[in-house]
């Protein structure tokens, strides 16, 4: 006689497999804090059975540490409504597992209930009911993200025995989708000779007798007797069924679908009812959405990009032939690769798109990347290839090195695009694409600007003529007019009222001194500074007389255009910190000053919700690509000689969150945010680190100095660099007396970058008729100059390969933490602060402030914005203000000619010798090669 067969203890597998489920969420969440498995369980109706099993897997979950959510709806939930639910927790980042607990209601039918378990989504799918799931687990090739808890508990169980599943004999008796189907499944994967019954099958018994495993879910209470079970057999009862019995209060008791008192003599192992297969369930799903946790935790700090192939040619076509060759990713495959999700993407065709704002917020735990801004030495008008160093920095950091990075630029103005400068894309093999794209309208961000410059112009030459042709009770009922009986203020009114010293709200209430007050600006025209922009270099509009109409009656004066990058809207969208912010910034913004001398603000004017409204979609910033299909935000566009010329710094926070680290990240994950300052580094990265940086409260970790051997012999003395015209031999030939008498220029610049407490990485763009000693001389006298490290780097020629020594340098160079700090404190007279730019950073002996210049500091003063910092408006093509002294000058005052006030940016800008605020176009500009093939794609830029 057979020994009686060995009680398999669900319970006690079960608290094992529950123990090890919370041993490893504390474990990870000592190395992250921030990893939290979610349980969410949706159950329409309180059906007494369900509500059990809900109790059941809530307790368990709060034992081994997983955060549980119940959402209760209503029994007659219909499926539609359940799907919404499901699809808002599929959208959760924070939900691991969603179960929805069967059955929904008698109205739901089968075709319902799977509506509503495909409509979770495989990786969340815990209970394993997904078609995606089910396939993969009835497939010998494939494993599915999750097995049905039920299915896998019954394997768990088998296995627990030592019994070998391979090459058995299995029966399972029943053939429903949640057990009997994967259960089959699963011991075919395994290797066992399966039969699968049911309630038709012939000869049950003798089948059952033959089976070396016995499972059964047919829900047919102690069907299986001992006699029909296999001697040795291991039986695993998944059965549950109520049958009466007077002695138990409830008058019923559980059984399973196997007689057990009678196949315990016979099998060699066997699982109770309860304490069996139930217990097991509840810990596979635990299990299950620690899994899923594990899975979601991985992908949303996964931040692999996919590198696009470059076809490098030796001779290198135009810029536009190798962009026109290269096919971009989809940028919402780019933006998945980076870790944005859907919902953070606004696709504008393709290849382009804005990121929303939000991305902040779900980033907001983790710590920033590198911060390296990118600027240059004082450069030739044929430009030295900033843009490109940064574009091919990008593609060495991202594609070859394989770490996070960032490219943020500003966006090309149309000005240059169509005259002599040429776009901002990069170039040669490390550009932005679409070019075309991103140096025409792109978004329309500076479409949006110019609107918005233009409407507060109008709206403050409309006012002037108003208040000069209406007395002062006819004007105020203009402004705040009866409508349907009533009279009220204008929300943004309150502001004015406020600046007032008008406490009522009103407007019957003002008294005649108070009307005035507030309904007359009373405009100084001789001290408006605002002027309409225009984003095309059109010399001819820098100065204009606006009113000549008959309908003006004579109300004419002097006005004047600027470029469009240049308008303080502009400023403000590269400086805004929110939209909120934004918002006061554009209120904040001065035009003019009033005969009493009080400075006049769009707010006064009523026009700055409007001017919100016109750049709400323009504070997003722009998602882009490189040739090699690495990231580049691409986002405001001011001009570094007549502006602040940094692009935004929303793009910089956005792309330093996804550049950025968990706490337990280890430090090969820490990503790059590489943002460009205009022209040189006495302009670009000056104005970067002295407004931009107070006002993001960003530090940059180095900057990069990018040197051509073209612009340091020109300094050394070299004939001048004209566009259109052909490089004198010095520039095509060996002369190192020459480039090494330029050389100090980079090691001005060098030494300027120390002074804010910045690493140094001198980044040597390669020509091809560049001699092997001229770039060992800049290299050396790079590094005797104070750089930390000095790189030559070919990327126009080769891609990301050729800037990946650069790259590495950039690597090892940013390791520590930033010492950085600012030039002048704010505090200072806004003459000393002047004047300590242009003795600092431009060597001048002293500055000369013109009459206009004086008064108009002191009027700033006067009127509180006297705390500014300085953004100086000047040159690029020289230290000082004179564009013909070259090198390192020295021994020259600088003329401030006047000093304009961008309150809404947050910065004064002094306007030195004859610089302009609008470009002009040469005699042959760019826009002569530019036009449309028969294909309509753009052909001749650049």
């Amino acid at each position: 006689m057979s020994s009686p067969a060995q009680k398999i203890d669900g319970t006690t597998i079960a608290k094992s497999i529950r123990d090890n489920v919370a041993s490893r969420i504390q474990e990870l969440k000592s190395k992250h804090p921030r990893f939290q498995p979610q349980l969410v369980i949706v159950q329409a109706g309180e059906r007494p059975d369900s509500s059990a099993y809900v109790r059941m897997k809530a307790k368990a979950a709060q034992e081994v540490g997983i955060q549980y959510r119940h959402i209760p709806l209503p029994a007659e939930a219909t499926v539609d409504e359940v799907v919404e639910v499901v699809k808002t927790l599929n959208n959760d980042d924070a939900v691991s597992g969603i179960l929805v607990q069967l059955p929904l209601g008698d109205h739901v039918t089968a075709d319902g209930e799977r509506t509503v378990t495909e409509a979770v989504k495989p990786e969340k799918d815990v209970d394993g009911f997904h078609a995606y799931n089910i396939g993969h687990l009835s497939s010998r090739a494939s494993d599915p993200l999750f097995s049905p808890c039920t299915p896998t508990a019954v394997i768990r169980l088998l296995e627990s025995t030592g019994q070998s599943i391979s090459g058995a004999n299995a029966v399972v008796l029943g053939r429903s989708d949640i057990v009997g189907s994967p259960v089959a499944s699963m011991l075919r994967n395994r290797d066992a000779t399966v039969t699968q019954c049911h309630s038709r099958t012939k000869n049950i018994e003798a089948i059952v007798k033959n089976s070396d495993i016995v499972v059964s879910a047919i829900g047919k209470a102690e069907l299986v007797k001992g006699s029909w079970i296999k001697p040795g057999a291991v039986v695993i009862d998944v059965g549950i069924n109520y049958i009466p019995d007077s002695t138990k209060k409830s008058g019923q008791r559980l059984v399973g679908d196997v007689e057990y008192s009678s196949a315990a003599e016979v099998a060699s192992y066997i699982t109770p009812v309860p304490g069996g297969v139930g217990p097991m369930t509840v810990a596979i799903l635990m299990e299950n959405t620690l899994k899923s946790a594990e899975r979601l935790w991985a992908i949303s700090r996964e931040r692999k990009v996919q590198p696009l192939p470059l076809n490098i040619l030796e001779k290198v076509p135009s810029d536009i032939e190798i962009a026109m060759a290269q096919t971009p990713k989809p940028i919402t495959q780019l933006a998945q690769e980076i870790g944005l999700s859907p919902d953070e993407v606004e696709s504008y065709g393709k290849y382009k798109a804005k990121v929303e704002l939000s991305v902040l917020d779900r980033l907001a735990h983790r710590t920033d990347g590198k911060y390296i801004v990118i600027a240059g030495i004082t450069p030739t008008p044929l430009g030295e290839g900033k843009s490109t160093t940064t574009i091919g920095l990008a593609q060495a950091l991202g594609a070859e090195l394989g770490r996070p990075a960032f490219a943020c630029v500003r966006q090309p103005s149309q000005g240059p695009t169509f005259g002599i400068k040429g776009g901002a894309a990069g170039g040669g093999y490390s550009q932005i694409i679409p070019m075309d794209e991103f140096n025409l309208h792109l978004t329309g961000d500076i479409h949006a600007v110019t609107a918005a410059n233009n409407l507060l112009a109008a709206a403050l030459d409309a006012r002037m003529f108003h208040e000069a042709t209406q007395s002062d009770k006819a004007l105020y009922s203009r402004l705040v007019p009866t409508k349907k009986g009533k009279r009220e203020f204008a929300p943004l009114m309150f502001k004015r009222l406020q600046k007032l010293g008008i406490d009522k709200t009103n407007p019957n209430d003002l008294t005649p001194e108070e009307i005035t007050k507030f309904a007359r600006l009373d405009v100084d025209p001789e001290t408006i500074t605002w002027n309409r922009v225009l984003d095309t270099n059109d010399r001819f509009l820098r100065k204009i007389t606006i009113g000549r109409n008959p309908t003006e009656q004579g109300h004419e004066r002097e006005a004047g255009f600027d470029i469009a990058v240049a308008s303080e809207c502009m400023a403000v969208l590269a400086l805004a910190t929110s939209l909120e912010d934004m918002k006061h910034r554009l209120g904040a913004m001065v035009v003019a000053t009033s005969k009493q001398g009080d400075p006049i603000t769009a707010d006064d004017i009523g026009v700055t919700g409007a001017l919100t409204v016109l750049m709400k979609d323009a504070i997003k910033p722009n998602l882009m690509q490189t040739l090699q299909g690495t990231p580049v935000f691409v986002h405001a566009g001011p001009f570094a000689n007549i502006a602040h010329g940094n692009s935004s710094i929303l793009a910089d926070r956005v792309a330093l969150k996804l550049a950025g680290t968990e706490e337990g990240d280890s430090s090969d994950r820490v990503g790059y945010v590489l943002t460009e300052g205009g022209f040189g580094a006495d302009m670009g990265m000056e104005k970067f680190c002295n407004i931009k940086c107070r006002v993001s409260g960003l530090k940059p970790d180095a900057t990069v100095i990018v040197a051509t051997t073209r612009a340091l012999k020109m300094h050394g003395g070299g004939p001048e660099v004209t566009p259109g015209k052909p490089l004198h031999e010095t520039y095509t030939k060996e002369d190192l007396v020459t480039l090494k008498e330029g050389c100090k220029n980079l090691v001005r610049h060098i030494q300027n970058s120390r002074k804010f407490g910045i690493k140094v990485i001198v980044a040597i763009n390669q020509f091809a008729s560049d001699s092997a000693a001229e770039l060992a001389l800049i290299r050396d006298e790079a590094l005797a100059g104070g750089a930390d490290a000095a790189v030559v780097s070919n990327h126009w020629a080769e891609g990301g390969k050729g800037a990946r020594a650069l790259a590495e340098a950039v690597v090892a160079t940013c390791e520590g933490s930033s010492d950085f700090k600012f030039l002048y404190d704010l505090d200072l007279p806004i003459e000393e602060k002047i004047s300590i730019i242009s003795k600092e950073i431009y060597g001048a002996d002293g500055i000369e402030l013109s009459d206009l210049a004086r008064q108009q500091v002191e009027t700033y003063t006067r009127q509180g914005y006297g705390g500014l910092p300085i953004c100086m408006a000047k040159t690029q093509y020289s230290f000082s203000h004179d564009p013909k002294l070259k090198g390192v000058p020295s021994g020259f005052t600088i003329p401030i000619r006047s000093v304009r006030l961008s309150a809404g940016a947050g910065f004064l800008y002094p306007i030195l010798g004859d610089m302009q605020t609008m470009p002009g176009l040469g005699t042959r500009p760019g826009f002569w090669e530019v036009g449309v093939d028969e294909a309509g794609r753009v052909v001749g830029l650049f």
